[in-house]
């Protein structure tokens, strides 16, 4: 796969993820790793990234694990962009589902 596509997807899957509860990033990187393969070299870059362009704020919770945990909470900006990126992704693949079963569009 592409991995701009690829990057881009992961995006609004992070997106996603953080609309329905507020995570931290190691917990982020196991929801997705469920699905496919990915690190915490690809992620990271990509909250720093939705953070500070405030589609994110943090906040630091204590962990009865370790130090501190930080957590990913959404926007009203984030969760704007979210639904549009959704609305781009669902009509994109409705066109790419037409395009491979063959039909006119």
């Amino acid at each position: 796969m592409n991995t701009q596509f690829r990057k881009g997807v992961i995006e609004m899957c992070i997106l996603a993820l953080i609309d329905r509860r507020d995570m931290y990033g190691y917990e982020i990187v196991q929801s997705i790793a469920r699905y496919t393969e990915i690190g915490e070299g690809t992620v990271y870059p990509i909250l720093r990234r939705l953070t500070s362009e405030n589609y994110f704020r943090t906040y630091l919770r204590e962990s009865s694990s370790g130090p501190a945990r930080k957590y990913y909470a959404i926007t009203d900006q984030g969760r704007e962009f979210l639904q549009a990126l959704k609305k781009d992704w669902f009509e994109f693949s409705e066109i790419v589902g037409i395009l491979l079963r063959g039909e006119d569009l």
